[in-house]
């Protein structure tokens, strides 16, 4: 999905990351809410994330909010 995600209209970027007991986040940017809404009714994103939802993930949490600013000291 990283690969189709990437191909869309208003990807920015994805950053993930895995505890050892196995919680996991995954946080994707895009460029507008209307970016947001198409990868989420993408063709081929709906039945992975019907499929996520009945094998993967005892639960999830969906969670949308604008990137005001960002900083690095690299």
């Amino acid at each position: 999905m990283e690969e189709l995600a990437r191909a869309q209209p208003g990807f920015i970027g994805i950053d993930s990351a895995r505890s050892p007991d196995g919680l996991g986040i995954t946080v994707s940017y895009w460029e507008s809410e209307e970016a947001i809404a198409a990868w989420k009714a993408h063709a081929e994103h709906v039945p992975v994330q019907r499929l996520g939802r009945e094998r993967w993930y005892d639960w999830f949490h969906t969670r949308v909010a604008r990137v005001e600013r960002e900083s690095s000291n690299s």
